[in-house]
């Protein structure tokens, strides 16, 4: 569909992962096979389970990748069907099973519920949001996420956001989370208004903690003075 070609800009170009950086094949319950990186600290560390954003792959965000590594976290990147080396083309419904897949996998490799985070940027976070209601997770992390694609359409072209439909309502499933949440947004977003981020996070139950990357705009959100930290230090105290 139009509005999925508009939503989705996959990247199929991948280079080889850097040092200390496995690549692993996963297996859809649909029959698509996923491309994924892993960076592996510890075995007792947790592990983010990390959907990304709409655009690129997970080679755009390696040096994240990398530094939530070395803050002794468990990575686990994956590409959505059509992104990267994954097979396929992505869907609202497509990234949803791309996700359990991910977390699928990973808990057959033995790594227990309360030690994986599922984390995410941009739409990845509703990738992450939507995750955390179908399987059980120690906490959720966001970064740059929206409330409804909707209302960020509404945002950039008005009435035409009617266009959009429901597709992708973190508002309404992140209301029926209980588990402990985490939103960080850049307070200079260009892409998704501060204003959704904070929304999201009032549509949050406690326990819930928000983080403003002062100056942060979409897409650099990541070199926010302290955002690195502050996802690692939740991430240990909500894995057991």
């Amino acid at each position: 569909m139009l509005i999925e070609r508009l939503i989705f800009q996959p990247d199929r170009d991948v280079p080889a992962p850097p040092r200390g950086v496995g690549e692993r094949w996963i297996h859809t319950a649909d029959g698509v096979r996923l491309h994924a990186w892993y960076a592996g600290a510890a075995p007792s560390a947790p592990t983010l389970l990390w959907s990304h954003g709409n655009g690129g792959n997970i080679a755009g965000r390696t040096d994240v990748l990398l530094a939530l590594a070395a803050h002794g976290l468990n990575v686990l990147a994956y590409d959505y069907r059509g992104y990267g080396k994954s097979d396929g083309w992505p869907s609202e419904e497509g990234v949803y099973l791309d996700a359990q897949a991910a977390y699928d996998s990973e808990r057959r490799r033995g790594t227990p519920p309360e030690r994986l985070v599922a984390f995410g940027e941009s739409l990845g976070g509703a990738v992450s949001i939507a995750l955390a209601r179908t399987r059980s997770c120690a906490a959720v992390v966001v970064v740059s996420t929206f409330t409804t694609m909707r209302d960020v359409a509404r945002a950039h072209f008005g009435p035409l956001a009617l266009l959009s439909g429901g597709r992708f309502n973190s508002r309404s499933r992140l209301a029926a989370l209980s588990v402990p949440i985490f939103v960080a947004h850049g307070d200079c977003d260009e892409i998704v208004p501060f204003a959704l981020g904070k929304q999201l996070f009032n549509a949050a139950q406690q326990p819930k903690r928000f983080f403003r990357a002062q100056g942060a705009h979409h897409n650099d959100v990541f070199a926010a003075a302290g955002l690195i930290d502050a996802i690692a230090a939740f991430a240990y105290e909500a894995a057991r």
